[in-house]
């Protein structure tokens, strides 16, 4: 019986929750903007407090690794390491686009409508990079990955040999940006559009239960790109 306290911070969602045996029990969630340097450690903290739950009580913390914002993983990574580091318990990694993949997957029958067979639907996480480029990857029905995480700029020609057999749900916080670019009949916009700690959840317990563990010193979020300083445009001289 595993207790494992859930962090998501790789977008603007902040989202926190502990779960037991692949239930979640209680949740923390904003999805106000990028305040995760405020939110989450008060989050968590009312976590306990309201639920007279003890951080010692914890088998394990699960952090979201993106790809994502930058200044958000590093957070979100930052709190689970240090949880992890003074309660000596377990660190483990999910992946952003895996939590809402296989999610949206497994639970396609919520979010397809007018599709005779839905096992032949792919599913396609998008999380926004800015501009016309997302964070995506592509899975089965089962929540199988047929297509690595990758960051891809959209246009019409996107996904093509995929849309042309298979209907393609579209989700996460980039997709709707890529609506018009992606006409094709079988390009479906449905599903989650927020990341969420509770998309985790399985994931985090299936990996705990596998010992698949990562080290606490070295750990590092999966960024992707390298992560380019930029200074707006009203502080040019």
């Amino acid at each position: 019986m595993a207790t494992i306290l859930n962090i998501e911070t790789a977008t603007e969602v902040c989202s926190v929750n502990l779960a037991r045996d692949g239930e979640i029990l209680v949740e923390k969630e904003s999805s106000e903007g990028l305040n995760h340097s405020q939110l989450l450690t008060v989050f968590i903290d009312e976590l306990f407090r309201e639920n007279n739950f003890e951080p010692a009580q914890l088998d394990a913390v699960a952090v979201s690794k993106g790809p994502g914002s930058y200044t958000g993983l590093r957070i979100g990574v930052s709190v689970a390491k240090g949880l992890c580091y003074s309660l000596g318990i377990p660190l483990i990694a999910v992946g952003t686009p895996e939590a809402l993949g296989k999610y949206t997957a497994q639970n396609r029958e919520d979010f397809i409508q007018g599709i005779e067979n839905t096992e032949n639907a792919l599913f396609c996480p998008m999380i926004d990079a800015r501009r016309m480029e997302v964070y995506t990857a592509l899975f089965n029905a089962k929540g199988d990955k047929i297509k690595p995480v990758s960051a891809k700029i959209i246009d019409e020609y996107s996904f093509s040999e995929y849309l042309n057999q298979h209907p393609v749900l579209f989700f996460g916080n980039g997709a709707q940006k890529c609506k018009e670019a992606l006409t094709h009949p079988n390009a479906l916009f449905s599903g989650p559009l927020k990341a969420s700690a509770r998309f985790m959840i399985k994931l985090a317990e299936e990996k705990y239960n596998n010992n698949d563990f990562e080290d606490v010193a070295y750990f590092e979020p999966f960024y992707l790109k390298n992560f380019i300083a930029t200074v707006p445009k009203n502080k040019v001289i």
